[in-house]
């Protein structure tokens, strides 16, 4: 029950880090991604069926222009599934240019070591593509 609770715990810190100190914080560097990690998101080039991989990949074509582009981070809760492998955050993100807040849902993988395998980004992207 302990280990499962350490665990847990994890799981919910490396949510909020993500939305806080990674996004909200302009910094990289502060998400753990594995090397190999998959993001499938709506605004990327290939949208939800075509994930990114690789770390470098993701910072070089996903979060370079996100810097410029977010405005501040709102944490509202994290939630990890049954199996303590997977966490989903829920947070705010404001967008500087168009000026916009978007609703944003993210479910990460992680694995053994705390690092995000998989992530997907689930969000309503019209706001900032007018469409």
């Amino acid at each position: 029950m302990e280990m499962t609770l350490i665990k847990t715990n994890m799981l919910h810190e490396i949510a909020r880090n993500y939305v806080t100190n990674g996004l909200g914080g302009k910094n990289f560097d502060a998400i753990p991604y594995a090397e190999d990690v998959s993001l499938r998101a709506p605004l990327t080039a290939g949208g939800v069926w075509e994930p990114l991989i690789g770390k470098e990949n993701l910072r070089n074509n996903w979060w370079a222009p996100l810097p410029s582009l977010v405005g501040k981070t709102t944490f509202i809760d994290s939630f990890v599934n049954e199996d303590e492998t997977a966490v989903a955050v829920e947070f705010h993100c404001e967008i500087l240019n168009p000026a916009c807040t978007l609703r944003v849902i993210d479910r990460f993988k992680i694995n053994n070591e705390g690092k995000i395998t998989e992530q997907e980004n689930f969000l309503d992207p019209r706001a900032v593509t007018n469409v």
